[in-house]
C-alpha cells in the first residue's frame, strides 16, 4: 500500500486579479486555457501509477475574494495529498494547526493550514475519477 499523509504534487494555483472576467478571457483566447467559468483544469496521469489521472487547478479569483483568509496575501497554494487525515495528523504533532474545518465534495476532501509567512495552504485529497462536468464555486456563487 502507498505511503498515507504526504503531498504528491501541487493542485492548483489560485490568485486574486483586478478583472476576473478579462483576465480569463484572455487566458481562454491567447492561451487556449479551457475556462469553465470558475477556472481551468488540466488532466495528467500519475507517474507512479499512470492508472490514476489527476488535474491541475488554474483558478482566478475576484479582488475582493475572501477565500484566502486568514491569509492577506493575493495567492494561494493548493497541494495534492494522499491520506489528509494522517497528514493533518503528523502536522498537528509538528505544531501546525489547520485553519477551519474539513470539507467534503464530489470531487475530493480540502483542509487548510498557514506557513510561517502567512501563505494559505489548501491541502486537497482528490477523489477519482476526476468530475468532468460539475463546476464549484468555493464561495458559492457565479464569479470566485
Amino acid at each position: 500500500m502507498a505511503e498515507e499523509g504526504i503531498i504528491t504534487g501541487v493542485g492548483g494555483i489560485f490568485f486574486k486579479c483586478q478583472d476576473r472576467d478579462a483576465l480569463a478571457e484572455w487566458y481562454q483566447k491567447k492561451l487556449g486555457f479551457p475556462y469553465d467559468g470558475i477556472g481551468a483544469s488540466f488532466p495528467f496521469r500519475e507517474h507512479a501509477d499512470p492508472t490514476q489521472e489527476g488535474y491541475l487547478v488554474w483558478g482566478p479569483f475576484r479582488k475582493e475574494s475572501e477565500y484566502f483568509r486568514p491569509s492577506g496575501k493575493d495567492y494561494m497554494i493548493n497541494l495534492r495529498v494522499r491520506g489528509l487525515d494522517a497528514l493533518l495528523a503528523r502536522l498537528k504533532a509538528a505544531g501546525v494547526e489547520q485553519v477551519g474545518e474539513t470539507e467534503e465534495y464530489d470531487y475530493g476532501r480540502f483542509a487548510w493550514i498557514m506557513d510561517p509567512e502567512g501563505t494559505k495552504i489548501e491541502l486537497w485529497e482528490q477523489k477519482d475519477p476526476p468530475p468532468a462536468e460539475e463546476v464549484v464555486d468555493p464561495e458559492g456563487g457565479d464569479d470566485a
